[in-house]
């Protein structure tokens, strides 16, 4: 099959419509997207011939600075947009010397956290004055559709100034009650580092930061939480625990120390999150784990007692909290997930025997993969 550097939208549309939450391009390969957590093939779409159409197409997407990056670096990230269609997120990279890329539909609206899923606690979170509160969890695990979703209340509720540090920018906000700044590396700024640096000065309430991937930006975190402002991000990270090693390990040893006694005072709370295939429908369910910090766990953080925080998070439920295995046994007992995948994701597999499942009805919609028509989908992303 020939392709020309115009069959790229044609592609995502008929993704789209197949209710894809990624699409993954590589020459010389036929097109595939993700469906329901699987790869499969895009209908329609066999393998190219020819010439290589990917990298003409690719070509087409980026700016001048960004054909630059990728020559220079071999991989880029970036936004794309088709109208009608969504709008995207982008990775450009080369394997074994052919470009290669993979793009992630972005939701067209902020849903809520009650239609995600997301613990009511988050909310309470996100419109504390200061602090620092992350999402975490794997790569497609719905970081940031959950951010979104927590922006947007900060958005409609407070008369704050936000200013956000993306990388690319995803979901589009309109200001509403807030004032609100998307700020892009690579179009408005030209690194994390080089933005981070700056933010403070641009008086903001709430920092959103993309992603904490290097001990600058965590620095930058913590000490504009320290300083009375609300910073949201991410970590991959696959519970709170981890979460917080991966923060104090990110620095040398000399620095630990410090940087524990800045996360203890400074630290909000931690969502961890994943996103597991329903029991009886083709949506997804969120399962996740949730730290709020306590004079008591912020005095562990800072002793490097990390490994007793379970146990508080077992018990903290009056506050919040909860283990990911905890919330694993809700959903097997409320019948949104099968016992076995349970057990797969559990730390003690052992203490989900004695649920009690209680089917009923359930909504398979919120982190149900893209759905152009109706916009109706949330998880994937």
């Amino acid at each position: 099959m020939t392709y020309d550097s115009n069959a790229l939208p044609s592609m995502l549309a008929t993704a789209g419509t197949a209710g894809a939450s990624d699409v993954h391009l590589t020459a010389n390969h036929p097109p595939l997207m993700r469906v329901k957590g699987d790869l499969a093939a895009i209908p329609g779409f066999a393998e190219p011939t020819g010439t290589n159409w990917l990298e003409g197409a690719v070509g087409g997407l980026m700016t001048n600075e960004q054909i630059v990056e990728f020559r220079e670096s071999g991989e880029v990230d970036l936004s794309y947009t088709v109208p009608g269609v969504a709008r995207f997120r982008v990775n450009v990279f080369r394997q074994l010397g052919d470009v290669a890329v993979a793009l992630r539909f972005i939701p067209d609206k902020a849903f809520s956290l009650e239609k995600l899923g997301v613990p009511a606690v988050a909310r309470d979170l996100v419109l504390k004055p200061r602090g620092l509160v992350l999402v975490t969890g794997p790569t497609g695990s719905g970081k940031s559709t959950t951010l979104t979703a927590m922006l947007d209340i900060v958005n409609r509720t407070l008369p704050a100034h936000i200013v956000t540090v993306e990388d690319p920018v995803e979901f589009q906000h309109t200001s509403r009650t807030s004032l609100i700044h998307q700020r892009e590396i690579g179009s408005d700024t030209k690194s994390f580092a080089e933005a981070l640096r700056r933010v403070l000065r641009q008086d903001p309430d709430v920092i959103l930061i993309g992603e904490l991937r290097d001990p600058e930006s965590i620095s930058t975190a913590l000490s504009a939480a320290e300083t009375g402002h609300l910073v949201l991000s991410t970590l991959h990270t696959q519970s709170a625990a981890k979460s917080i090693n991966r923060i104090v390990d990110a620095f040398p040893p000399d620095q630990q120390t410090q940087v524990r006694t800045q996360l203890g005072d400074t630290l909000q709370g931690i969502i961890s999150q994943t996103l597991l295939p329903m029991a009886h429908s083709d949506g997804r369910v969120i399962a996740t784990e949730v730290l709020i910090n306590t004079p008591a766990i912020a005095n562990l953080i800072r002793e490097g007692q990390v490994s007793q925080i379970y146990s508080m998070l077992q018990a903290g439920g009056s506050l919040g909290m909860h283990t990911l295995d905890q919330d694993l046994r809700r959903l097997v007992e409320d019948g949104s997930l099968s016992m076995a995948l349970a057990k797969s994701y559990a730390a003690d597999p052992k203490s989900l025997d004695e649920a009690r499942v209680r089917p009923r009805e359930l909504d398979a919609d919120a982190w149900s993969v893209h759905t152009p028509e109706p916009a109706a989908s949330g998880w994937g992303h």
